[in-house]
């Protein structure tokens, strides 16, 4: 800007001389003056450009130092950066193997209502007749609807007892076969509850079996489920076992064998005594013969 000024005064001329010092005297002492404040210009100028070189310092500082900014100003910062962070695996357990449910024919906590329809379903199907008799008894099995056993399942469990080689089989002139619903059969096994029981005793023998026993009846035997579900308090053995004695005593009923009772103690005891009443020093068996064979008997009763 000040050169602009001096080409706008032009040198004097002729009268004006002493004009022309004076004011030339005064024109130095304007350059000096501006001469003095010179100074100042450049010092300004010095200072706007440390200010511009600190600010360029503090851009590449700012940079260098990964853009931090003022929080409160809402601007955003140059190196967030979204990161979801992974948790670390847990542990998985390993799965509990779900059990597989036992057959109905080896469980002891199936329900025994103490009453029931009174209505029963026969078991399907049937087989080979066992033994060596010359004319096989054939029976059906029934349970009382509603329960929690199946039919099918409990007739395969009392073939098996009666094909056993201790079982009534070994009596050369005894022989069984399982058959289905609607074949022709002399013998009608049912399980009922202890209710149906009873009054299917009472009907067939005018027994009271008081909700406890089983029972043998013109043309079938009746198993109270109580028994076939709890065994007995007398018998230690496995539940599989106690039914083997009920299907054994009550077939055996069937066969014409009456009731006998322990033949000395710690002998086995007889199918056909009554154990749940007591076993007189007998030790509990299910089975109408021995290991060796020999017809496990005692005195009648």
């Amino acid at each position: 800007m000040h050169s602009a000024r001096q080409r706008q005064s032009a040198p004097p001329t002729g009268s004006a001389a002493a004009g022309h010092r004076a004011g030339h005297r005064a024109g130095r002492r304007r350059r000096s003056s501006r001469r003095r404040g010179r100074p100042h210009r450049r010092g300004r100028n010095l200072l706007v450009g440390l200010l511009v070189v600190a600010g360029l310092l503090g851009s590449a500082a700012f940079l260098l130092g990964g853009g931090r900014s003022d929080a409160s100003s809402g601007a955003p910062q140059q190196r967030s950066t979204h990161v979801t962070a992974t948790p670390p695996p847990v542990a998985t357990p390993p799965p509990t193997p779900t059990p597989t449910p036992s057959p109905s024919a080896s469980r002891t906590e199936i329900d025994v209502p103490p009453a029931g329809s009174g209505r029963f379903v026969t078991a399907q199907g049937g087989g080979a007749a066992v033994g060596s008799g010359s004319r096989p008894v054939r029976y059906v099995v029934k349970v009382e609807t509603g329960l929690d056993i199946s039919a099918s399942q409990a007739a395969n469990e009392i073939a098996d007892i009666l094909a056993s080689r201790r079982g009534w089989t070994h009596d050369p002139d005894n022989a069984f076969q399982l058959v289905g619903a609607g074949s022709p059969h002399d013998l009608t096994i049912r399980i009922a509850t202890p209710a149906t029981a009873d009054a299917l005793c009472w009907a067939g023998i005018q027994q009271d079996t008081g909700g406890e026993y089983n029972c043998e009846v013109p043309g079938g035997v009746v198993v109270n489920l109580k028994r076939w579900v709890k065994g007995s308090p007398t018998f230690d053995g496995p539940i599989d076992e106690y039914r083997a004695l009920i299907i054994n005593h009550e077939m055996g009923h069937f066969l014409g064998h009456s009731h006998v009772t322990c033949g000395g103690a710690g002998q086995p005891a007889p199918v056909m005594m009554q154990q749940i009443k007591g076993l007189h020093g007998c030790v509990a068996n299910a089975w109408p013969y021995d290991e060796k064979g020999d017809l496990v008997t005692g005195p009648p009763v």
